[in-house]
């Protein structure tokens, strides 16, 4: 089992200090992945739905910092040596895909390979009005968006023609070091994700469910997978976890995950040191 690290850009991380604690510590300790969050703004009042948590409203203020997951990204890239870099998720149909596949790809070279791209299709209607991107069509554009941006990592100059996003023949250098180009791992917790995830991921992460109810998500996706032909144990599934006893841990392994995603343990530079050697003495050493 692996293990990640989620919210690592909001709130306190978003300081320089507390961040940098969080990467080289994580590095050292043996975690496999860190996971930054996204949203390029906060419509004050918002009214849409947080679906991750009781009465609908994210954590902490409508000011709370979130930098910018990819910047981020690549100041973890420079003070770190093995850990993962991944977005969880990067809010894909707000970006054009020239913008993605460019900044993924340098994340990956700079990194030599750690680059994980895990998207969404988002959830605050808000946000979309503010930026002039039509809310319900944001399905439909990740969509596309995912196979602009595997072309745009292919070598050569290549075109493409859909509906959203079309161009005659680009280049898009670097090219990402991971062939063909870093895993996408598609986020969200209803069956129409775990369809998106069996069509065109590498891999499934649903931020939401526990044990009782990742179960029938992964089964969409198996069914999704004999549609239309494809083997579901190409496609990682990751889960996020309140609970690393070994048992949950092997709870978790035997419906198929490979990656759980925790929350920091700390919220200060000491507090982090102390919260990860723990985490290594007691978890990581033990598996």
């Amino acid at each position: 089992m692996n293990f990640g690290l989620f919210f690592a850009n909001a709130g306190p991380f978003a300081q320089p200090d507390t961040f940098e604690a969080l990467v080289r510590n994580s590095d050292e300790v043996g975690i496999e992945s860190l996971w930054v969050v996204e949203h390029v703004v906060i419509p004050a009042g918002y009214e849409s739905e947080y679906p991750y948590a009781k009465g609908g409203r994210m954590p902490g203020p409508e000011d709370n910092p979130i930098s910018d997951p990819l910047i981020a990204l690549g100041y973890a890239a420079a003070i770190s040596n093995r850990l993962r870099l991944a977005t969880g998720i990067l809010i894909l149909p707000q970006r054009h895909p020239f913008y993605v596949a460019k900044e993924i790809a340098t994340i990956d070279l700079l990194s030599k390979g750690r680059a994980i791209l895990g998207i969404g299709i988002g959830w605050l209607q808000e946000e979309f009005d503010a930026l002039g991107i039509p809310f319900r069509e944001r399905a439909a554009r990740t969509e596309e968006s995912i196979r602009a941006i595997r072309s745009l990592w292919k070598p050569g100059a290549d075109a493409f023609d859909g509906k959203f996003y079309r161009w005659k023949p680009v280049h898009s250098s670097p090219q990402p070091v991971q062939e063909p180009g870093p895993p996408i791992v598609i986020g969200g917790h209803v069956d129409a994700a775990a369809r998106r995830a069996a069509r065109f991921g590498d891999g499934f992460f649903p931020a939401k469910g526990g044990l009782t109810q990742l179960p029938r998500l992964f089964d969409v996706i198996r069914e999704e997978c004999a549609e239309i032909g494809r083997n579901p144990g190409e496609i990682e599934l990751t889960a996020s976890a309140a609970a690393t006893d070994l048992d949950t841990i092997k709870r978790y392994q035997d419906i198929g995950v490979s990656r759980l995603v925790i929350a920091p343990p700390g919220f200060d530079p000491d507090g982090i040191a102390r919260g990860l050697e723990a985490f290594g003495n007691d978890v990581l050493a033990k598996l």
